[in-house]
């Protein structure tokens, strides 16, 4: 199967939590940054506490790692858009998947309509 999603942490956690608009995701390679694991392990402490380890390591194989100049050009993106109140590692994703050939997945309404963009609430 061929890469063709970037999970948002967003995605990651309705996938968990078991939201039904997610589950047509749920067999597809699953790809997100150290940012996204550190977001996702914050949310599964908050709301699974011991489990959050065990979803960390399951998670953690997914990450992949962000060259220097899809870094700095997510940065740019989100300060060029800072009337959004983007984070970083929503950022990064995005330009990530933008410069990968994914399709950035997301309930994040501000990157609703953006390009590349697979808004799923």
């Amino acid at each position: 199967m061929a890469l063709k999603y970037f999970f948002d942490s967003y995605a990651i956690i309705e996938l968990e939590k078991g939201n039904p608009d997610y589950f047509k995701f749920k067999d597809e390679i699953i790809t997100i940054t150290v940012f996204n694991l550190a977001e996702i392990y914050w949310s599964f402490l908050n709301d699974v506490g011991k489990m959050a380890d065990k979803l960390y390591e399951s998670y953690k194989r997914c990450v992949v790692m962000i060259p220097d100049s899809v870094l700095k050009e997510a940065i740019k993106f989100r300060k060029n858009n800072k009337s959004k109140n983007l984070s970083y590692a929503d950022c990064i994703g995005y330009m990530y998947a933008l410069k990968n050939n994914l399709i950035f997945l997301t309930g994040d309404k501000e990157f609703k309509d953006l390009k590349n963009v697979e808004f799923v609430k």
